[in-house]
């Protein structure tokens, strides 16, 4: 929405992540490093944690980015509560190998013969699980064998484990003592710091063009930085919202008072839905008492009503009705989202039911 207003190509902080914005911060250096330490050691393995929004994800892909696939053939794991036989059916998929109808004897011997091919033509193979603190223990034990695949003197997989804080932990545990023989280098990401996160914002700002449109004031840095605490994802967050502030605003600098402003409404958005509640209207039983569950609330059809328009009006001109108003929408949109989810689940279930039936008057 703001891109053109600023002159800039594209969104420069969105929350997905994309290598071309890649910053190379000293934790995000020192963490690919470790990353590429383990591609020249061909064995045992690599742990890399850091909080949520950190950016392992993006690290991930960068560094897949600069594979070359002649020579490594890569596979990215996003892992979720799976068990020992899951893992391994999903690392079969993620290197293509056919596995539905194997059992788990069938299925290792298959994912061995790959491996070795995959050495025989002069490539190696490597395997990154995202999101590793999901990991049963089992599963993890499950990688760990796999380690155990060797041609000769030479280990056939490379493994990567990337995951939060609490995987940390579980790598600490006794039944992990093997696994942590297995581990060549670990490295915790940590966030950025003051000026790490002034040279990431410019850093995302000039991957789309920025020429200093909009302006960034010292103060206005510093307090992206105490309300991010310098973590890449809330970073992100917090200054597309400013962007656009700014872009509503029609304001070409932005000051701390607008990074304060922002910074307060997204602290407004977390507040549960149930200290959403005015005085005013708790002040109105009689508007509260015509509005039926709370699943089933119009919220549009509420604020047309000529009768919250009155108490909404009357509220006093320190209420900010345009900030209600979205607060109000934001919280439609989630109701609406659970409901849809609800009738797919009942619709699901309904079908499974009369599925059941006609299977039992068949017999």
């Amino acid at each position: 929405m703001y891109e053109a207003y600023f002159g800039l190509r594209g969104k420069p902080f969105q929350l997905n992540p994309d290598p071309s914005f890649f910053y190379g911060s000293r934790g995000h250096r020192r963490a690919m490093a470790y990353l590429e330490y383990g591609l020249h050691q061909n064995e045992g393995f690599i742990v890399i944690t850091g909080e949520v929004g950190a950016g392992k994800t993006l690290l991930v892909r960068s560094l897949l980015e600069k594979l070359d696939p002649k020579k490594i053939v890569a596979a990215n794991l996003v892992s979720t509560q799976i068990d020992a036989d899951d893992i391994l059916r999903l690392v079969a998929a993620a290197f293509g190998i056919p596995s539905k109808h194997l059992n788990k004897s069938d299925l290792l011997l298959a994912i061995e013969a790959f491996l070795v091919s995959t050495t025989a033509a002069g490539k190696r193979a490597l395997l990154i699980v995202d999101e590793a603190q999901n990991l049963t223990p089992q599963a993890v034990e499950e990688l760990r064998m796999l380690s155990n695949f060797q041609l000769e003197d030479h280990a056939l997989l490379q493994s990567f484990l990337v995951g939060q804080p609490e995987f940390r932990a579980i790598m600490q545990s006794p039944e992990m003592v093997q696994l942590r023989q297995r581990v060549i280098a670990s490295y915790h990401l940590g966030p950025l710091d003051l000026q790490e996160t002034h040279a990431y914002i410019e850093h995302r700002l000039s991957c789309v063009g920025w020429k200093g449109n909009p302006s960034f004031d010292q103060e206005a840095m510093r307090e992206i930085f105490n309300a991010s605490q310098g973590i890449p994802r809330r970073i992100n967050a917090i200054c597309d919202r400013i962007m656009l502030g700014a872009f509503l605003g029609e304001q070409r600098r932005v000051s701390v008072d607008l990074v304060n402003q922002i910074s307060a409404e997204m602290r407004e958005e977390q507040v549960t839905p149930a200290a959403l509640q005015t005085d005013s209207f708790a002040a109105r039983p009689a508007v509260a008492a015509e509005a039926p569950a709370a699943a089933a609330i119009d919220l549009q059809r509420l604020l047309a009503n000529p009768e919250a328009a009155k108490v909404l009006a009357g509220a006093g001109a320190a209420f900010d009705t345009a900030r209600f108003e979205e607060r109000l929408a934001v919280l439609e949109r989630t109701l609406s989202t659970t409901l849809n989810a609800l009738g797919q689940l009942l619709k699901s279930a309904q079908q499974q039911a009369t599925t059941s039936e006609s299977g039992g008057s068949g017999k």
